[in-house]
């Protein structure tokens, strides 16, 4: 959970500079080519289009002039080729003005794209970097408990060998005592007489009775090995079934890690879709905006309005 909203958080700053970025480039754009003295209609709303003006009157061949001042006659039209000259002049110069902001904004926004890109590449790259490093630690922590274990497995199987072999030299040396010793070794046969056992001359028991108690302690000794090896066995099990534990939980992180592999991709393909469907809507805004060329009955009305 900490690592999808840490993965959220870094989308959402990354869609907030996005739109943070397109909206400086539009309100730029708008600025450096979409003046209001770039429009064709501006010679109508230019508040300094008075001093702009001609005077009333420059020369005698004016064609402002009117018929009183017999410098000009109705239907003569004497400068139609110049005047033709300058409109098709001033239409080729705007069409090539059209045309280089066209190419400078499709410039802009082909850098924009490219930031944006690099952008994402990197920050791509620093979350591969937090997820590696994550992984590496997350191993570097299983490897060290799993040495932490086999050492404790080892070192409690070498304690238990000792205790046995100890438990049994311990068991060995005082049977051979008290075989050996004074008491046990004399003839237990003296202290029978007519009328029983003599009490201040009985020595011990027999060999029958000794062997019995001999393979009573025998069975006890077996009785313990066999306690021994069945906690050993347990605790074998309980080693087994922690390893076990670990290594599903070593599993089943690895399959998140590839279901996080597989959304991030699929969260990139959705990204990249979003990218090109994005610039193929500014680049057809775009060819609408400068798709309006001046055509043959506009020449034609711009004449009849000047004549």
């Amino acid at each position: 959970m900490k690592k999808n909203d840490k993965l959220m958080c870094l989308l959402e700053e990354r869609q907030k500079n996005e739109i943070r970025d397109l909206n400086r480039a539009l309100t730029e754009f708008h600025k450096n080519f979409q003046g209001p003295e770039t429009r064709r209609e501006f010679d109508l709303n230019d508040p300094q289009a008075l001093k702009k003006d001609r005077p009333a009157r420059v020369s005698d061949d004016d064609p402002r002039c009117t018929i009183s001042g017999m410098q000009k006659f109705v239907g003569e039209d004497l400068n139609h080729d110049q005047r033709m000259k300058f409109q098709k002049e001033q239409i080729r110069e705007w069409s090539l003005q059209q045309q280089k902001d066209l190419k400078n904004a499709l410039a802009d926004q082909k850098l924009a794209d490219d930031l944006y890109d690099k952008f994402r590449i990197e920050l791509d790259r620093k979350i591969m970097e937090e997820q590696r490093k994550e992984e590496e630690s997350r191993r570097a922590v299983c490897t060290a408990t799993k040495n932490f274990n086999k050492i404790q497995i080892a070192e409690l199987d070498h304690k238990n060998e000792l205790e046995k072999a100890q438990k049994m030299k311990d068991d060995m040396y005082e049977i051979t005592c008290l075989l050996r010793g004074d008491f046990l070794s004399e003839n237990p046969d003296q202290a029978i007489g007519p009328g029983g056992v003599l009490v201040d001359r009985w020595k011990g028991m027999n060999q029958e009775q000794l062997m019995a108690i001999r393979e009573f302690q025998k069975e006890q000794v077996l009785e313990k090995q066999r306690a021994r090896e069945q906690e050993r066995r347990r605790d074998a099990e309980w080693d087994r079934q922690r390893v076990r534990a670990a290594r599903a939980q070593l599993l089943w992180e690895r399959h998140q890690q590839r279901q996080d592999q597989v959304q991030r991709r699929d969260l990139d393909a959705v990204n990249a879709g979003l990218s090109q469907e994005q610039k193929a809507k500014n680049i057809y805004l775009k060819e609408e905006e400068y798709s309006n060329i001046p055509t043959e009955e506009f020449y034609a009305q711009f004449n009849t309005t000047t004549r």
